[in-house]
């Protein structure tokens, strides 16, 4: 494709309370100035985070009408309605993670939008990519792209704000009403949060970005053993690997590549860490096929813990008390721990964070940083030679599924 005019499109996103965006105009100017070959076009957005005339400035044309596109980027979830026929989209469908609802009546709008989607881009031959398919070859499967780093990082923030709500202190102002990551660090920096036990999932961008926040408020890391044995005056946390804390219930060896084979097998040993914890935040990778790290039975005996950030986000799955995700603007709200039903937030049950949208509350750095994963990682193998990572993450074209994929059949019909 090195001579031949490529058209690449921008989409306004469809969700009001999304204000990412896959390029910032910096990006744009150049991506132009970079490629002879290449033309841009942006819709215009009220919402996004940078404006249109920054756009127009870098020599990227402004319109709503994207028929001339050869490749539309997005962020989220895309209006169904305006799909183009025979394009080319990527955005993050999270249209791989629904095969536990193949063959069940589903009453869940975020499910029906998804199977509605999948419907369209068949019917209208479109190739979808999906951003969170992108990923390498080996059998960990690292993601090339994500926003996870600032969905840690404000998923930290915004937990540790929750505990100030809770006890009665002057909490932080939100990230989103200071719009600057260097500002949230010196805020946070002057906390002190005493006698507090963390523990925090996951070894990706969302558990880094959470380990950046925390140490930034002081809070030291402890090693594993440490976290289990001794009691602290001051705020600790330890980190863990969920896939590395696994048991077979027949007691033979286990290991991640097993538990990916035979999932009903296994049980997680998170809860081992829960007994003597205050704050759990959760930003481990899960798969609705694998077991949840707890149950809602077990709740009852972690008897300090409260507070529970779930920057995962996954509705109903690895941890039990994410019945919902919440909004930038409402982002808490408590479970009753014997009934796990919803109620006012305030110090009874456990309380829950669990925005669905975490990024948005620092755009423009989470798009800075999305965009230029997009521009070294994504973008050569795009538009010049694939090196196997945008087939591996091509959930359809052509009208159909790939193999990989092919299970969504039974999900859309």
């Amino acid at each position: 494709m090195k001579n031949k005019i490529i058209t690449l499109a921008v989409l306004a996103e469809a969700r009001i309370d999304e204000n990412r965006v896959a390029f910032s105009p910096t990006q744009i100017s150049y991506l132009l100035n970079k490629y002879s070959n290449l033309k841009i076009i942006v819709q215009p957005s009220k919402e996004r985070c940078f404006k249109d005339k920054d756009y127009l400035k870098t020599g990227a044309q402004i319109t709503d009408n994207l028929s001339s596109a050869d490749i539309i980027f997005g962020v989220k979830e895309v209006d169904i309605s305006t799909l183009i026929k025979d394009k080319t989209y990527l955005f993050f469908s999270h249209t791989s993670k629904v095969r536990q609802y193949i063959g069940q009546v589903i009453k869940d709008k975020a499910i029906i939008y998804k199977k509605e989607l999948l419907k369209e881009v068949i019917k209208k031959n479109i190739t979808l990519i999906d951003y969170e398919n992108i990923r390498d070859a080996s059998g960990e499967g690292y993601r090339y792209l994500g926003f996870g780093r600032f969905a840690g990082i404000i998923g930290a923030y915004n937990t540790l704000n929750l505990y100030l709500k809770l006890n009665n202190k002057q909490q932080l102002p939100r990230a989103f009403e200071i719009n600057n990551y260097e500002q949230v660090k010196k805020l946070i920096s002057k906390q002190n949060f005493n006698k507090l036990k963390i523990l925090l999932t996951g070894s990706g961008r969302a558990s880094k970005g959470a380990i950046e926040l925390l140490k930034l408020a002081n809070i030291r890391q402890v090693s594993i053993n440490d976290y289990l044995n001794n009691k602290y005056d001051e705020a600790v946390f330890c980190n863990i690997s969920a896939k590395k804390h696994i048991e077979r219930k027949d007691g033979k060896d286990s290991s991640y590549q097993d538990l990916i084979l035979n999932p009903h097998e296994y049980n997680f040993k998170v809860k081992n860490y829960l007994f003597d914890t205050d704050i759990f935040i959760a930003c481990h990778y899960w798969d609705p096929k694998f077991p949840k790290l707890f149950s809602s039975k077990q709740i009852n005996e972690f008897k300090n813990l409260k507070i529970i950030g779930d920057v995962t986000c996954d509705i109903n799955g690895s941890v039990p008390t994410t019945i919902r995700s919440t909004s930038i603007s409402k982002p808490y709200y408590s479970i009753n721990t014997d009934s796990m039903k919803e109620i006012e937030l305030g110090n009874k049950g456990i309380a829950v964070m669990a925005v669905d949208n975490l990024p948005s509350e620092l755009p423009r750095e989470a798009s800075e940083e999305f965009g230029n994963n997009v521009i070294s990682e994504i973008l050569p193998y795009l538009i010049d030679e694939d090196d196997g990572r945008i087939d591996r993450a091509t959930t359809a074209s052509n009208g159909k599924f790939f193999s990989k994929f092919s299970y969504l059949n039974n999900f859309i019909n």
